[in-house]
């Protein structure tokens, strides 16, 4: 009757344990939830609920696991029974983490405020997921006593070799990265880079494409858009312009004294250029030449050559009235 008994004493505490935390798991769950709802506004509500759903199923575990402790039982059984609760709580962190972490990133994806990045933010769940798993089973298997220098060293030789693979990958990504975050250009934007002008189309994790002036499709690494110097038209709000006249030698003077104010009248005409100066700024053996400077408010390269057009055309239609002659150039 003593051998029945130790079981029989044993079994109403275990039962108690596993009921009494149980329970206690789920008042804390109802707990945290009151506590945090008074911060929702401040607090991602996702979040709140993924914490409270797994307040219970933690609590359950560990009072099975004390109630197991407290009921007689044989090493090999406490071993089984211990691993699968350690397993059941790796996977139930894990799969918190997991869902927080997503969480959070497609918050961070939503006020990036950039189409692309965004899209970039969210590619990025399946490798957080992917990592926390991996942490998560080489904690477990750690935890229960598995010999990890062998996993170590394997996880190690694995980490150099993929880190050698994927060095111009992961450089070109970080490329990708710089691009979007700094902004040097934006889709649509003129830009000049070392001889070639185009208008930026996309901008790719490898590769952004422009579209020269004469049309053509032009792909440019972003390593070499990042190492070199670019020259941004789109950012432009004025375009200043110059212009160099070379009169004839035996232009009357009384007709060079009245060039500046003439040149003004031409580029004023219309309003759509800002005149700055007019100079005569050298005097050579075989001109008489004359610096006209404008500016024109726009930052559109055809609107600013229209006006550069028209101006140069009432410059030309000027001269004739007034019999100035421009010099031959050598």
């Amino acid at each position: 009757m003593q051998t029945m008994a130790a079981p029989t004493t044993s079994l109403l505490p275990a039962a108690l344990a596993l009921v009494g935390g149980g329970l206690l798991g789920l008042l804390l769950a109802q707990l945290v939830q009151r506590a945090l709802g008074r911060l929702s506004r401040r607090s991602d509500d996702v979040v709140i609920t993924v914490l409270v759903d797994t307040i219970p199923p933690v609590a359950w575990v560990l009072s099975a696991s004390l109630a197991w402790q407290i009921l007689p039982t044989t090493a090999a059984s406490d071993r089984v029974v211990f691993g699968l609760a350690k397993l059941i709580l790796v996977v139930l962190i894990v799969r918190l983490v997991n869902r927080i972490g997503l969480r959070l990133l497609q918050r961070w994806a939503s006020h990036a405020g950039d189409l692309e990045l965004a899209n970039l933010i969210r590619s990025l769940a399946p490798m957080l997921k992917a990592l926390v798993w991996c942490l998560g089973a080489v904690f477990y298997l750690q935890n229960i006593g598995v010999q990890m220098a062998a996993i170590w060293a394997l996880l190690s030789a694995g980490g150099i070799g993929a880190g050698l693979a994927l060095k111009e990958p992961v450089s070109q990504f970080f490329e990708y990265i710089t691009i979007l975050l700094d902004k040097p250009f934006q889709p649509g934007q003129l830009i000049h880079v070392g001889q070639v002008w185009g208008t930026v189309e996309k901008v790719g994790v490898r590769s952004t494409r422009l579209r020269s002036i004469n049309g053509e499709a032009i792909v440019m690494s972003n390593s070499s858009l990042t190492g070199a110097v670019v020259a941004n038209f789109g950012e432009m709000q004025r375009r200043r312009l110059s212009l160099r006249l070379g009169l004839k030698l035996d232009t009357p003077i009384e007709q060079l004294e009245r060039l500046p104010n003439l040149l003004s009248e031409i580029v004023q005409g219309d309003g759509t250029a800002e005149f700055e100066r007019c100079h005569f700024v050298s005097l050579s053996t075989s001109s008489l030449e004359f610096e006209l400077v404008y500016g024109v408010p726009t930052n559109d390269f055809k609107q600013a050559l229209d006006v550069q057009q028209r101006i140069n055309l009432h410059i030309l239609r000027r001269f004739a009235e007034q019999g100035l002659e421009l010099a031959a150039t050598s």
